[in-house]
């Protein structure tokens, strides 16, 4: 299990295997002398576990008894079938499993099996429900923010106990905070631990820790949104992805790549059409949807057989696409009119299927012959005034006798004729029931129902088959739905000239050659690639400063990039990639804004380099791309600086960081200690003239200077600005006072003797109400001082 913490103090056994603290100081206890009583006996470990499962989506929270932390999980995918919590179960082995009252059918039944193993050692985990009203957002947000933690200095304000939650905690994962809210309110409700103390005695938790799935990398939220939410360490999967990738770049097999393209365009959302099945609520097009689903599933069978089945994928889909889809393609092609269902909108079946079926619907098609003749008997009978006559057929009505309405027949009274029931009126036609035409429903019944009724009855008994076969039809989505994403990094591989990585459990950092950034080198129109090595006993904090828009930044995410890549399965944009043990990708380089979180800038960015020194262990990469510069200068400097030393000072359990900065100063002052763990580059540019010319190539060294002027001309700023701003900066720089621009100063000047003089000019002397003295109080002398 790899896990990260934010607690107050390592436990008495240490942080585990991909685990990191982040603590504040305590004063060590002194060790009285021991009393010759004999040791009482450590109680077990226990694991409490609180899980929520909503809309596809997984949020998971435990207790750990044996180091009092809450271990949290942010919100993750998962299938109807719930893998992901039977991955979390078999991994941590909780003693009970508390959720919500209020379930879907999947979870409910998930539990039901849980609750049924009987093979679970040492027991089976006891299933509680809570009311779905102690899972609420607000309140849970309320549990955690008004919680006693011992790791919080009771100094802290309100606002700064929720910075520093929201530092540790992803408040954005919804159902993870409601998981969280749950089991509080369970570890209040059982008084884990403290069953035997005082009721003011409060469950102890000494941390929150993130907690991530062994061979899962732990990538932060803000760098990069099942393959790519869940990046790997297990080389057996990635190398199997990997060889379908290869395989499919070879020449000779694009045709292959090709056929199964087109195939994979017809499988469609089966879990979907199967929960209609479910409900009854099957549509005519989920049928065809479903019919060429099956067939295309089937095409695919056969093309992976004639594949390598060294290739695991191949191997899969060439024996797990059994003869069941065979058999259900073969029910839905017998039995499903699709014309017919089309043109009425409804379930139907082809002839000979059903013949009784078939005799019906063979006298609904032969009824209108026989309905005029009904009709021309009828008309005999009926009053010579009538002029005519149909008889008609309406489905749950039956047969009726329709008549034009005369003109004399005004009121409901004139329509009643005898030997004929009145129906209704409608469109100036009058309906009847007569001996003839109850005779007719009587023989005939009514049809069209009774067809409805029999096929609706075969569409549920093709339901059944079906849904007997569901295993199938979602293993045949999972596999499609793998190809699928192989077959388009494939395409991306061979477009774009990437190239496989190696994989190196020793390692514990990469090694990239010639990397490339897989997007700005399809924008930009050439593209200097970079390597980049880190991992090693030596230079495992990378301090990076050059100009403005050298290109520092890209480097940056395109180091990320080709990890995160390579950890997916996928084939990176480099000449060579060697990626090593990496556990996890922390960032600050993209700020997150949103009103929603009530955060400055600048405290986001906080977060995110706080999650970063609470959770990065020496086998993770840190990304850092101007930090501070939200803040004053200075500091920004030092907290940048600090947060490097803290880094340095861990020594061999230093993660690998990549820091881009234009913070000059933190080299010039050498606030960075002297060391093998440091190593500083920069971005390679020259000097042509007043030209800036930027290479784009990473090299060791240290920038001298930002080129902020250069970058400012590229913008449209006017020189004389770019011009003040240089005199500003120099001034600055040597320590010399900033003095006004005597032309700026000549020409304010001028403007306001012109403004007195004009106001001298419209005084008007003869004006008996002018007031002199007021005049020059309160208009001369001010305006003078401006002026002198």
């Amino acid at each position: 299990m790899a896990s990260v913490a934010a607690t107050p103090a390592r436990t008495p056994n240490g942080p585990g295997p991909g685990e990191a603290s982040a603590s504040f100081p305590t004063v060590a206890s002194v060790p009285g002398p021991r009393e010759p009583e004999e040791e009482e006996e450590e109680e077990p470990a226990e694991i409490h576990l609180c899980v929520l499962w909503n809309s596809g989506y997984l949020g998971i929270a435990y207790y750990d008894t044996s180091d009092s932390t809450i271990h949290f999980m942010p919100d993750a995918p998962d299938h109807e079938s719930l893998k992901l919590l039977q991955r979390v179960l078999d991994e941590i082995d909780p003693r009970s499993v508390v959720t919500s009252a209020k379930q879907d059918e999947n979870m409910t039944r998930f539990l039901g099996k849980l609750a049924s193993q009987e093979h679970r050692e040492p027991k089976r985990p006891e299933i509680i429900f809570l009311p779905n009203v102690d899972f609420g957002l607000e309140i849970s947000k309320q549990r955690l923010l008004s919680g006693n933690y011992s790791f919080i200095p009771d100094s802290m304000t309100t606002t700064e106990k929720i910075l520093f939650l929201s530092s540790i905690i992803p408040f954005d994962s919804l159902l993870m905070v409601r998981a969280l809210g749950g089991l509080l309110k369970f570890l209040g409700r059982r008084r884990i631990g403290v069953e035997l103390e005082d009721y003011n005695v409060s469950v102890p938790i000494l941390g929150f820790k993130k907690f991530v799935l062994t061979h899962l990398v732990s990538i932060d939220q803000d760098t990069y949104r099942l393959w790519f939410t869940r990046p790997t360490q297990d080389l057996g999967e990635l190398n199997s992805r990997l060889d379908v990738i290869q395989f499919f770049l070879l020449p000779q097999h694009l045709d292959m790549a090709q056929m199964m393209h087109r195939l994979l365009g017809h499988i469609k959302n089966v879990p979907l059409i199967l929960k209609r099945m479910k409900l009854s609520h099957t549509k005519v097009s989920d049928w065809q949807v479903l019919y060429k689903t099956v067939y295309s599933a089937l095409g695919l069978r056969d093309a992976c057989r004639s594949l390598p089945q060294s290739i695991q994928l191949f191997r899969d889909i060439a024996q797990e696409f059994s003869d069941d889809l065979h058999h259900i393609a073969s029910l839905i092609g017998k039995v499903v009119d699709f014309e017919g269902s089309l043109a009425e909108n409804r379930f139907t079946v082809l002839p000979n299927i059903d013949p009784e079926i078939d005799e019906k619907k063979r006298r609904l098609m032969g009824l209108p012959s026989f309905l005029t003749e009904v009709a021309r008997k009828e008309l005999e009978n009926l009053d010579s005034r009538i002029p005519s006559c149909s008889v008609i057929y309406i489905p749950l009505i039956g047969f009726l006798l329709s008549i034009p309405r005369l003109p004399s027949m005004v009121e409901t009274s004139d329509f009643e004729i005898e030997g004929l029931d009145f129906m209704f009126l409608s469109e100036e036609k009058l309906h009847y029931r007569s001996a003839r035409t109850k005779e007719l429903d009587a023989l005939l019944g009514d049809l069209h129902c009774d067809i409805r009724d029999q096929e609706t009855l075969l569409m549920h008994q093709l339901q059944c088959q079906v849904l007997a076969r569901a295993a199938i039809l979602t293993r045949v989505l999972d596999l499609a739905s793998r190809l699928d994403v192989l077959l388009a990094l494939a395409s991306a591989a061979r477009d774009y000239g990437y190239s496989r990585p190696r994989y190196s459990p020793q390692l514990l950092g990469v090694r990239i050659q010639n990397g490339r950034h897989p997007l700005m080198e399809l924008c930009a129109r050439t593209f200097v690639p970079n390597s980049a090595e880190c991992g090693g006993d030596t230079g495992r904090v990378k301090v990076i400063t050059g100009p403005n828009s050298s290109g520092k930044s890209i480097y940056l995410k395109q180091v990320g990039l080709i990890t995160f890549m390579a950890l997916v399965g996928s084939f990176v944009p480099a000449e060579e990639a060697e990626i090593g043990a990496v556990d996890a990708i922390f960032t600050r380089i993209h700020s997150c804004e949103s009103i929603s979180l009530g955060l400055s800038t600048f405290m986001i960015d906080l977060n995110q380099v706080a999650k970063a020194v609470n959770n990065a262990t020496e086998r993770s990469l840190v990304l850092v791309d101007e930090f501070g510069k939200g803040t004053n200068t200075v500091d920004g400097l030092a907290l940048l600086a600090a947060v490097i030393r803290h880094w340095l000072a861990l020594g061999p359990t230093c993660p690998n960081v990549f820091v881009a900065t234009n913070f000059l100063s933190l080299v010039q002052l050498q606030l960075l200690p002297q060391g093998p763990l440091v190593q500083y580059l920069t971005m390679e540019t020259c000097e042509d003239g007043n030209d800036l010319v930027f290479f784009y190539q990473v090299c060791e060294g240290v920038a001298c200077a930002s080129h902020a002027s250069h970058t400012a001309a590229q913008a449209g700023l006017p020189e004389k600005l770019i011009a003040r701003g240089k005199q500003v900066s120099d001034l600055i720089r040597s320590g010399k006072p900033i003095k006004p621009v005597k032309e700026l100063l000549k020409e304010k000047q001028m403007e306001n003797c012109q403004t007195l003089v004009d106001k001298f000019l419209k005084l008007d002397l003869e004006d008996p109400s002018l007031d002199l003295d007021v005049f020059m109080s309160q208009e001369v002398l001010p305006a003078a001082t401006t002026i002198l």
